[in-house]
C-alpha cells in the first residue's frame, strides 16, 4: 500500500522550487515563458562559457529585480519559521513567535534610528541587525539576574525589553520629519522586500546559515527540551546552556531576516503549527518542514503584495490578513498540532 503521507511530504519539499520558478513570471512587466527560458539560457552561458551577459530589459527585470527579491523572500520566510518553531519547542508554548525576546522591536528601533540619523540602506540593515541582537542579550541578561527560574522569566524579560524598544521607536517617529523621514520609517516597519539586491543577500547568508545549521544539528535536543526541564536534566542535558545556544541561533536568524525585510509577523507563529499537522511534533522532521513551508509562505505572500493592487502592499499587512484568519481556523478546528 503506498505511503500517501510520504508522497505528500515530498510534494511539500518541492514547493519552494515550483514557487521560485513561477514567481519569475509574476509582476507588472509581462514576461512570457519563452522569454524567461531564453534569458536563463543566456545567463548560464555567460557563467559557463564567458559569453557577454544580456543587457536587455527582460534580463534586468528577471535577474536584477525579481530574482533577488524571490531569494530574499525564501530566506526570510525560512529563517522566521525556523526560529519560531525552535522557540516554541524550548519554551513549550504554542503561542511563541520569533520576537518573543523583543528582537523584532529592537531591530525596528535600530532601523528607525538609522533612517532618522543616516538615511543609508546599508546602515539601516546593520543597525537593525545589531539592535535585534542587543534586545536578545538584554532579555537574557535580565532573565539570568532574576530570582525566578524557567522559561517564564525569559518571556517576561522579552515583554519588558520589547515594550522599551517599542516606546523608543515611537519617540523616533515623534521627532522625525513628517514629510520625509516619517513615511520611510512607517513603510519599513510594515515590511517590504522591494529594495533588496544581491549584495544584501550575501551578508545575511552567513548568520542565517550558521543559525540554521546549529539548530538542525540540535533538532533532537529540542525534542528533549520540549518535554520539560526536569525530564531533560534527568537525561543528563545541561538545560540552561542548551536553551541559550538555541535562543542565540534563532535570534541570529530572526535579526538577519528583519534587517532586510522589516518587521513581519505571523510567519513564525502560524507556519510551525501547519508543519506539525503535516509531519507531527518530532523535530527531526518538523524543523526542515517548517523551513520549507515558511519559505513557500513568504514567497507566496510577496507575490501577492506586488500583484493584487496598483501599488505594492507592505508584507506585514498581508501576513497579518492571511495569518490571523488561518490561525483562528486552526484554533476553531482544534488542529493546533501541539500534541
Amino acid at each position: 500500500m503506498p505511503d500517501y503521507r510520504c508522497n505528500r511530504t515530498t510534494l511539500v519539499y518541492m514547493l519552494p522550487i515550483a514557487l521560485l520558478i513561477s514567481s519569475l513570471f509574476v509582476g507588472r512587466y509581462q514576461t512570457p515563458m519563452s522569454v524567461v527560458v531564453d534569458e536563463s539560457i543566456k545567463l548560464f552561458s555567460s557563467f559557463l562559457f564567458g559569453t557577454p551577459a544580456s543587457v536587455s530589459t527582460q534580463h534586468t527585470v528577471l535577474f536584477n529585480v525579481r530574482l533577488p527579491r524571490i531569494l530574499a523572500a525564501l530566506l526570510v520566510g525560512a529563517a522566521l519559521s525556523t526560529a519560531g518553531v525552535s522557540f516554541q519547542g524550548i519554551f513549550r508554548n504554542p503561542l511563541v513567535s520569533p520576537d518573543i525576546l523583543g528582537v523584532g522591536a529592537g531591530a525596528g528601533f535600530g532601523a528607525c534610528l538609522a533612517i532618522l540619523l543616516w538615511d543609508s540602506y546599508l546602515v539601516i540593515q546593520l543597525t537593525a541587525f545589531a539592535f535585534g541582537l542587543l534586545a536578545m542579550f538584554v532579555s537574557i541578561s535580565m532573565g539570568k539576574v532574576s530570582k525566578g527560574t524557567g522559561t517564564l522569566v525569559f518571556v517576561l524579560s522579552g515583554i519588558i525589553v520589547g515594550s522599551i524598544f517599542t516606546a523608543l521607536t515611537s519617540l523616533v517617529k515623534y521627532v522625525s520629519d513628517p514629510y520625509d523621514e516619517l513615511p520611510a520609517i512607517v513603510f519599513w516597519l510594515m515590511g517590504s522586500l522591494a529594495t533588496v539586491r544581491y549584495v544584501d543577500l550575501l551578508w545575511i547568508l552567513l548568520p542565517m546559515f550558521i543559525g540554521a545549521l546549529v539548530l538542525f544539528l540540535l533538532r533532537w535536543r529540542i525534542n528533549i527540551l520540549s518535554l520539560g526541564d526536569e525530564e531533560a536534566k534527568s537525561l543528563g542535558m545541561n538545560v540552561e546552556r542548551m536553551r541559550l545556544i538555541i535562543i542565540i541561533c534563532a535570534t541570529l536568524m530572526t535579526s538577519a531576516a528583519v534587517s532586510i525585510s522589516g518587521v513581519i509577523g505571523w510567519v513564525g507563529l502560524v507556519v510551525p503549527h501547519i508543519s506539525r499537522m503535516i509531519v507531527g511534533p518530532n523535530y527531526s522532521r518538523l524543523l526542515p518542514m517548517s523551513m520549507v513551508l515558511g519559505a513557500s509562505f513568504m514567497l507566496l505572500v510577496d507575490d501577492l503584495s506586488r500583484t493584487i493592487a496598483a501599488t505594492e502592499i507592505p508584507l506585514g499587512i498581508l501576513t497579518s490578513l492571511v495569518g490571523a484568519p488561518l490561525f483562528a481556523y486552526l484554533i476553531k478546528r482544534g488542529r493546533m498540532g501541539w500534541n
